[in-house]
């Protein structure tokens, strides 16, 4: 039975520490072409493995949390931030979006958002970035996703402006001057 353990401890390691790297993985900013004329190839696979893990953890996050003609977007977006950041999820939302600019089923404020976030070059050669377009999935309930990612995203800088205004003291008035009693 310590076998056993042992053994399911050990996956369940290597399961946390790969989920980690993924989470860590900076989206590498180059093409391949480039990565390769200046030594930096490991970098590249690195990135784009967890760029392709996310994509796929997207489309899954979708597929899981749709049903009965809802989508859970709260539990879709949540399960797929904590393992690969907002980050990498917003590259491959916003890489998916404008993939699929002529698509009716994205609102036209996913596309606009689509066109803020920098996107890493492509070497010329388009095809890798199409690797990276989440599909299989309704772009309807992408757009749904990205709505929600957005909102999630954007949610922590309004609270973090609440939570200093609760956090400063409240403005002190001077104290208005004591009477004097008079002496004796």
């Amino acid at each position: 039975m310590d076998v056993i353990r042992d053994s399911i401890e050990e996956r369940a390691n290597e399961m946390c520490k790969k989920k980690e790297e993924q989470r860590a993985a900076p989206i590498y900013p180059h093409s391949a072409a480039y990565a390769s004329e200046h030594g930096e190839m490991a970098q590249y696979r690195a990135s784009l493995q967890a760029s392709l893990a996310c994509k796929e953890a997207t489309r899954q996050a979708i597929s899981a949390h749709y049903g009965d003609n809802r989508l859970n977007t709260e539990a879709a977006v949540k399960e797929v931030l904590e393992q690969f950041g907002p980050e990498r999820m917003q590259y491959i939302l916003a890489n998916t979006v404008l993939k699929k600019d002529h698509d009716g089923r994205i609102s036209r404020d996913n596309k606009a958002w689509a066109k803020t976030i920098p996107m890493p070059e492509d070497g010329g050669d388009p095809r890798h970035s199409y690797v990276l377009v989440v599909d299989k999935v309704n772009p309807g309930l992408t757009d749904l996703f990205l709505k929600q990612a957005r909102k999630v995203l954007q949610a922590p800088e309004k609270s973090s402006v609440l939570e200093k205004l609760k956090q400063e003291p409240p403005e002190r008035r001077p104290a208005a001057p004591k009477k004097r009693e008079p002496e004796r």
